[in-house]
């Protein structure tokens, strides 16, 4: 059974930040998580673009009806 605990690593040390596991030895699969301040930014569009697009559809329903589907005639 795999369980989840939270803890904060620094120094080859591990300091728990909730609940302990109760157990005197175990195997561990550590993720890292890293600071989001480091993680790479969403890009935008540039600001010359502002008030020039038009949205013509979406992903919930098509521009164009069904019927003038090409690959559905």
């Amino acid at each position: 059974m795999l369980k989840s605990y939270e803890a904060f690593y620094e120094k080859g040390r591990l300091k728990w930040l909730g609940e302990q596991p109760n157990v005197d030895s175990a195997r561990v699969i550590v993720t890292i998580l890293f600071d989001n301040s480091k993680m790479p930014r969403r890009r935008s569009p540039p600001a010359s673009l502002a008030g020039k697009a038009e949205i013509l559809g979406d992903v919930v329903s098509p521009l164009v009806d069904e019927e003038e589907w090409e690959c559905l005639k």
